[in-house]
């Protein structure tokens, strides 16, 4: 059933119910407004006759039947339209005419006070209204004035049946204006349901496009839709994205592990089938096995890395010290490379460019602490943090070495124009100005590289994700490689930013610019 009709079939069983409800309220009022008049007339009689009376009982005391007999007529002229009954002293009656209760009815004594009002009698099923007067001077006596009760009724049936008319009409005249209310009323709701149902799913919120009705209801549930919409767009794009980083993750890892997958199969071939391998051979070719195994594990996990910072969510984002995922970045390359020395250099304190330490990290050792890089905060996601450290680190480790000498690397945190600027410094042979657009592409990495192509992906990814931007140059001294990461800091103002809309590095062919 249409809400329409359910109003108007409301209206129509309520409108005749408050009629009625009216007319007993009405009826109450006018049977109380007839009895008062009743009593008014009531007490105008026994005003009117009261003199006549008093002359009636006079003659009567005295014996004088010609008065006697006119005071009679006259009492019973001036009351029409009531009972009247007078006894004298004795409370023998001297006369009674008009509308009296029938004679085993016991009338009320006159009450005290000259200005009592009448009482109700009842006998055989009917009642009547009754005013008691004294009557006063030298020959008492008592004058009743009665009227039925039963006089008020032709105007109280009257009003019944207009209130019953009222009703009857009222509930059909009542339901067809709430039906053509209703109808008009909820047309804004009706358009809104067609526009509903005529949506197309593809164009999702954007296609929806309600119009303001001036109604707020329909306005709020159609603000209600549109939001149910826009974050339905928003959970199938993700789910979008999703599927396609899963595509972009299988087509990428079957392309990529091709190679040393047959790698690892040849060298199984070889061991299967030569048993009696010479020792030496035998270990280069366990070698080659370790080092391809080492490049899948690498490989399968950096793909994972890279799906991850596709599917991040703005919920992980918060506003953090970027000092803390650079120290455990630098600390875990101590642990794994101990003849690697870092070098950390920062900001302490909020001095832009002042040289807070030099403490060298190498050997496992903690290096400068709390100290370094002091108050440089950045709006980001501390796990794509300590992705970018970790990889700038490594790569700096792995490519930055001058044979012969030790690794050596030397990282600065610092602050400037309300950004945080990190940068790596290494001693290695450096990146060719025409290759330095390349370096962030999937995949590309130098001949001799062990690693697999895509740890400076995983940097420009997650630089990209913060707003941020990644470069590469060369260092102060003039040899070596710099890679420079600039963030946003914190701002009052601002303290978050929206994820950027392109979040498709692992199914990206491959990166044109060397910054992000």
């Amino acid at each position: 059933m249409r809400l329409a009709t359910r109003i108007a079939i409301g209206a129509a069983v309520v409108v005749p119910l408050l009629v009625f409800g009216a007319g007993v309220l009405l009826l109450g009022l006018v049977g109380h407004d007839l009895r008062d008049q009743q009593d008014d007339r009531l007490r105008d009689r026994a005003t009117a006759v009261l003199p006549a009376t008093r002359a009636l009982l006079s003659a009567d005391h005295q014996g004088r039947t010609r008065a006697e007999q006119n005071q009679h007529r006259i009492v019973l002229g001036d009351a029409l339209d009531v009972g009247i009954r007078v006894d004298d002293a004795n409370g023998t009656v001297v006369t009674e005419g008009g509308q009296l209760p029938p004679p085993a009815v016991v009338l009320p004594p006159p009450a005290g006070a000259a200005t009592a009002g009448p009482v109700t009698v009842r006998a055989q099923g009917r009642s009547w209204r009754v005013l008691a007067r004294q009557v006063t001077g030298a020959n008492p006596g008592t004058l009743w004035v009665t009227a039925p009760v039963s006089a008020a009724d032709p105007q109280l049936a009257a009003v019944r049946r207009r209130v019953i008319l009222v009703a009857a009409l009222a509930a059909p005249i009542s339901a067809l204006l709430a039906l053509a209310l209703a109808r008009r009323a909820t047309a804004p709701l009706s358009r809104l349901g067609r526009r509903a149902a005529a949506l197309d799913p593809g164009a999702g919120a954007a296609g929806f496009g309600h119009r303001r009705s001036g109604i707020g209801e329909v306005d709020e549930l159609a603000a209600a839709l549109e939001s149910a919409l826009a974050r339905y767009d928003e959970q199938a794009a993700r789910t979008r994205q999703a599927l396609e980083t899963a595509r972009s993750f299988s087509a990428a890892a079957s392309h990529e592990l091709r190679t040393p997958l047959m790698s690892l199969q040849t060298n199984l071939d070889v061991l299967s089938a030569h048993p009696d391998l010479p020792p030496r051979d035998r270990a280069e070719i366990l070698a080659d096995l370790r080092g391809d195994h080492r490049r899948l594990l690498e490989l399968l996990t950096a793909l994972r890395t890279l799906a991850r910072g596709d599917l991040v969510e703005q919920e992980a984002f918060g506003p953090l010290d970027l000092a803390e995922p650079l120290l455990a970045a630098a600390e875990a390359l101590g642990r794994r490379c101990p003849d690697v020395e870092v070098t950390l250099t920062g900001a302490a304190g909020g001095g832009s460019g002042a040289v807070a330490g030099g403490s060298a990290l190498g050997a496992g050792g903690p290096g400068p602490g709390a100290e370094f890089g002091s108050g440089v905060r950045v709006f980001g996601w501390e796990a794509g943090l300590r992705i970018v450290c970790d990889n700038l680190l490594a790569n700096a480790a792995v490519h930055g070495r001058t044979p012969g000498r030790p690794g050596r690397i030397t990282v600065g945190l610092n602050r400037a124009g309300g950004q945080a600027v990190l940068t790596v410094d290494d001693e290695g042979p450096g990146i060719p100005v025409e290759e330095r657009a390349a370096v962030f592409d999937r995949f590309q990495r130098r001949r001799d590289s062990p690693g697999s192509g895509l740890g400076l992906t995983l940097v420009a990814q997650q630089v990209a994700l913060h707003r941020g931007t990644v470069s590469v140059s060369t260092p102060p001294g003039g040899t070596g490689c710099r890679l420079e990461v600039c963030l946003p800091l914190v701002s009052p103002d601002e303290p978050t930013l929206p994820l950027p809309a392109r979040r498709e590095w692992i199914g990206a062919p491959g990166l044109t610019t060397g910054q992000a």
